[in-house]
C-alpha cells in the first residue's frame, strides 16, 4: 500500500491537496466494512487506526 496524494484545488495562489489509501477489498471485507459506512480515524503516536463510527 501507498499513500497517494492528490491535488484537490487551488484557491488565490494555494494549492490544496487530499491523501488517498487504497485498501484491498480483502481486508475491507475482513474488517466488516461496507461502502457507504461512516469511519472514525484516531492517531495514536504514528499509527492511524480506523473503525466503524459507533451510533450515539
Amino acid at each position: 500500500m501507498k499513500l497517494q496524494k492528490r491535488f484537490l484545488r487551488k484557491h488565490r495562489d494555494k494549492d490544496y491537496f487530499k491523501f488517498m489509501v487504497n485498501i484491498p477489498p480483502k481486508i475491507i471485507k475482513q474488517a466488516g466494512f461496507k461502502e457507504g459506512e461512516d469511519l472514525d480515524i484516531k492517531v495514536e503516536g504514528k499509527t492511524i487506526k480506523i473503525k466503524k463510527k459507533t451510533e450515539n
